[in-house]
C-alpha cells in the first residue's frame, strides 16, 4: 500500500508547502482517473468482443471481422493520433479477442480431441510472440502487445487444464499445473505492471491444496479441506512477497505487497475453517482415498482406515484453531501497524471482527465470563504495544527498518 497522508495537516503543520501538497492531490487523482478510464474501456472491448462472437456464430465471420478490426486498429495506432489512440487501442483489441476467442470455442466445441493440444501450443506461441513484440516495443502499442500476451496466456493454460481435465489426471501434476499458472500470472502481472493479473494468482495458487470456492444450496461457500497447511501455504507466500518488498523497487514492492494481502486475507478464511470445524492434518493428501462407489461394506472399510489415520494423525480442534486464530491475529495488528503496512492491518482487524463475531455465537453465546476474560486479556496486551512504541520512539528506530 502506499502511505496515506492528511496533506491539508501536514501544511498546517509546516511538513510540506501548499504547491507540494497540491501536487500530491493532482498525482493521486490522475491515478485515479487513469485506473477508472482504463477499467471501463476494458470492461467495453471485453462485452463487444464475446457479443460479436455469439452473435456471427460463424467461424469464418468471426475471423474476417477480427482481421479487418484488427487490421484498422493498428492502422489508427500507426498514426499516432492522440485522441484516436483509445479508440484503435479498442478495435485491435477486439479483433484480437475475436480471433482468440472464436477459435478457442470453435476447438471445444467442434474439435475436442484436438482442443487441448492445440490450445496449450497455440496459446504459448501467441503469449510468447506479444510478450517479445511488448518488451521490445516492436508495434509501439504496448496495450494491445500487453493484452494479447494475456490472451495468449488464457489459451495456453486453458489447453493444459484441458487436456487434464479430459485425460482424469489428478494428485501432483494438478498442483504443478496450478503453481505453473500462478507462477505465468505473477510474471504477466509484473510485466505489464498491472496489479489486477498478479492478484489473480491467488487462484490458482490456492488451489494448488484444493482450497477454494463452490456453489451449493443456492450459496457461494469457502472450503478447505487442508487448513492448516493452506495456512502454513500462504504463510510462506506472505513472507516471501514481504522479502521481496523490502528488497526491491517500488515497482516490484507494489505487486508482492497485493500478492500478500491476498495470501493472508485465504489464509484467514482457512483459519476461519478450521476455528468452525478443526483439522485433521494431511486427511485427504495422506489419509484413506473415499470409495468410488458407495455401498455398506465400502463404507464400514474407508471409515475403519479413516479411523486408524486420525489416531495417529496431528488432530486440532476448534478450539484450540479459535484461540491460535486470535492470538495471531493480534500479534499482526501491533507488527503491521509498527511497519506501515496498512493493508495487513485492515485485514487483521476485519478478520477479527470476523472471528469474534463468529465465536460469538459458535462457542460463547451462553458463556458470559468468557467475555470478560478475553476483554481483560486485550488491556495488557494493548498496553504493550504503547510500551513498544514509546521504546520505538525513544530509540529512534525506524519502524519501517
Amino acid at each position: 500500500m502506499f502511505a496515506v497522508a492528511d496533506t491539508d495537516k501536514l501544511v498546517d503543520d509546516a511538513v510540506i508547502t501548499p504547491e507540494a501538497a497540491r501536487e500530491i492531490e493532482a498525482r493521486s487523482r490522475q491515478a485515479m482517473v487513469t485506473l477508472g478510464i482504463n477499467t471501463v474501456l476494458c470492461l467495453g472491448i471485453l462485452s463487444a468482443t464475446g457479443g460479436l462472437v455469439l452473435w456471427l456464430q460463424d467461424p469464418l465471420a468471426v475471423a474476417v471481422v477480427g482481421l479487418l478490426l484488427l487490421a484498422g486498429g493498428f492502422g489508427t495506432l500507426s498514426r499516432g493520433g492522440g485522441d484516436l489512440r483509445m479508440f484503435g487501442n479498442a478495435a485491435a483489441l477486439i479483433g484480437a479477442g475475436m480471433l482468440c476467442g472464436g477459435g478457442t470455442v470453435e476447438l471445444v466445441s467442434n474439435h475436442p480431441q484436438i482442443a487441448g493440444q492445440v490450445l496449450s501450443v497455440l496459446g504459448g506461441l501467441i503469449m510468447a510472440g506479444a510478450t517479445l513484440a511488448f518488451v521490445r516495443d516492436l508495434v509501439r502499442a504496448p496495450f494491445v502487445t500487453g493484452a494479447v500476451a494475456l490472451m495468449g496466456l488464457a489459451m495456453h493454460v486453458g489447453g493444459l487444464g484441458y487436456l487434464i481435465a479430459d485425460n482424469g489426471v489428478s494428485g501432483l501434476p494438478v498442483s504443478l499445473f496450478y503453481l505453473y499458472t500462478a507462477g505465468l500470472l505473477v510474471a504477466g502481472g509484473w510485466l505489464l505492471d498491472v496489479r489486477l493479473i498478479t492478484a489473480l494468482a491467488i487462484v490458482p495458487f490456492a488451489q494448488m491444496l484444493d482450497t477454494g470456492t463452490f456453489y451449493f444450496h443456492a450459496a457461494y461457500v469457502f472450503y478447505s479441506p487442508e487448513s492448516t497447511l493452506s495456512i502454513l501455504q500462504m504463510a510462506v507466500l506472505l513472507a516471501a512477497c514481504l522479502w521481496v518488498a523490502g528488497r526491491y523497487g517500488e515497482r516490484t514492492a507494489r505487486h508482492a505487497r497485493i500478492l500478500a494481502v491476498l495470501g493472508f486475507v485465504v489464509a484467514n478464511l482457512c483459519a476461519l475453517v478450521g476455528s468452525l470445524w478443526g483439522d485433521v492434518v494431511g486427511e485427504t493428501i495422506w489419509g484413506p482415498a473415499e470409495p468410488t462407489v458407495w455401498t455398506e461394506d465400502a463404507w464400514d472399510a474407508y471409515s475403519r482406515a479413516r479411523d486408524a489415520f486420525r489416531d495417529t494423525a496431528l488432530v486440532i480442534s476448534e478450539g484450540v484453531y479459535s484461540v491460535l486464530w486470535a492470538g495471531a491475529l493480534v500479534a499482526l495488528l501491533s507488527w503491521s501497524a509498527h511497519r506501515g503496512n496498512r493493508g495487513l492491518f485492515n485485514a487483521s482487524l476485519v478478520f477479527g471482527v470476523i472471528h469474534a463475531y463468529t465465536q460469538m455465537f459458535e462457542s460463547f453465546g451462553d458463556e458470559p465470563l468468557a467475555y470478560v476474560i478475553g476483554g481483560l486479556a486485550l488491556i495488557p496486551i494493548a498496553w504493550g504495544m504503547w510500551r513498544f512504541d514509546r521504546w520505538i520512539k525513544a530509540q529512534a528506530v525506524d519502524p519501517t527498518a
